[in-house]
């Protein structure tokens, strides 16, 4: 059966979050945790995220080039800049953003809000199988690996190229989702994708956009036009910010 894609697919990180702020001020004082009082799926958007967002459906309503579909992460920072965004003429202003579980952050299990000291202090042996077996495959247990992400990612694809093949879909979610999504989307390696996040963190709503073109391949495909496009904060002079999510302990 012949793949039928979107016109165009822009998959976007969400705005910085508190929980963004508190990983960097625990990193910044040395701490073993983020000073979090909440789970991961309930830590809202900073105010400069909202403001972050706003830019970001501002952009798209001057553009005059709107989703037609909005799906979001059901974590709170992802569903808040969806909802920003259609606020500020990002969609139509009765657009229904669709959440959909299979684009959650990347679960962390046992490490989930602990800096990368605090994951030497309290799971030495987790920080010696990071770094054998890499961030693409290593689990901690209770979490996911890169790996679990694509595997549900696939089937989130595969549901978009059913429901919504032809039409303008915006995708709002993770930093690790966004790259996730590229390893599928582009048949990317383990290599190549992790090339990519070396070069840096996705940008707080950051723009990454894919458009249908018939020439890809047997039967056409999405080809990848833009990736983390900054232009929303530019434009309005809204502070970029790049942090890892709260609760993803390491790069590397």
């Amino acid at each position: 059966m012949v793949k039928a894609w979107p016109s165009v697919l822009w998959v976007v990180r969400h705005g910085q979050s508190a929980g963004n702020v508190a990983r960097d001020e625990a990193t910044a004082q040395g701490a073993h945790r983020i000073p979090l009082t909440t789970r991961d799926v309930d830590v809202p958007l900073s105010e400069l995220g909202r403001e972050q967002a706003a830019s970001l459906g501002k952009w798209f309503a001057r553009r005059g080039e709107q989703p037609e579909v909005v799906l979001a992460s059901p974590y709170v920072r992802a569903r808040q800049t969806a909802e920003v965004f259609r606020a500020h003429g990002g969609c139509e202003p009765d657009e229904r953003i669709c959440l959909d579980e299979r684009l959650r952050e990347k679960e962390f299990g046992i490490i989930d809000g602990l800096t990368t000291l605090g994951i030497a202090h309290f799971e030495p042996q987790q920080a010696e199988f990071r770094k054998l077996l890499g961030k693409f495959y290593h689990r901690p247990p209770g979490g996911e690996s890169w790996c679990d992400v694509v595997f549900r990612l696939r089937s989130l694809l595969d549901t978009v190229s059913l429901h919504y093949a032809g039409r303008r879909v915006l995708i709002c979610a993770h930093q690790v989702v966004v790259l996730c999504l590229r390893y599928v989307i582009e048949g990317l390696g383990e290599e190549e994708v992790l090339a990519i996040d070396r070069k840096g963190n996705v940008s707080n709503c950051g723009v990454t956009e894919y458009r249908f073109d018939p020439a890809a391949g047997k039967d056409g495909g999405l080809t990848l036009t833009a990736y983390n496009v900054t232009a929303p904060m530019e434009e309005d002079d809204t502070p970029i910010t790049e942090a890892p999510d709260a609760m993803v302990a390491a790069r590397g």
